[in-house]
């Protein structure tokens, strides 16, 4: 059975920092491709950030550049999400998601609001 356990969101202010954690079970972490995607309230899902099951590659979307920063660690079948300089703009539900060959595994969001 497919789990993920989201962690690390909350309430922070203009300015600081979070770090999301997703727990994944019941695939094969490792041959899967992890990215963050995050929604916003009247908004579409969107991509966040990307990474390749070794690691070795990262992509981001252009808002995110250099205040945030993916990694995994395929021995905890765990994916992070390092979020620093946090904006208004920023509040979101966020949501880990697993693609592999045959298929896509979604976490159920974690809530991230950035509010003074």
């Amino acid at each position: 059975q497919v789990q993920f356990v989201e962690s690390g969101g909350g309430l922070v202010q203009p300015g600081g920092s979070l770090r999301l954690s997703c727990a994944a079970s019941g695939f094969t972490f490792r041959h899967y491709a992890m990215s963050w995607y995050r929604q916003a309230p009247g908004k579409e899902r969107e991509l966040v950030a990307t990474i390749t099951t070794g690691g070795d590659n990262r992509n981001y979307a252009d808002s995110v550049k250099g205040r945030f920063t993916i990694s995994r660690d395929n021995a905890k079948s765990m994916v992070y999400l390092q979020m620093n300089s946090l904006q208004p703009e920023d509040t979101a539900v966020y949501y880990c998601k697993a693609r592999g060959s045959w298929y896509t595994y979604w976490g159920q969001g974690t809530q991230v609001t950035v509010s003074s």
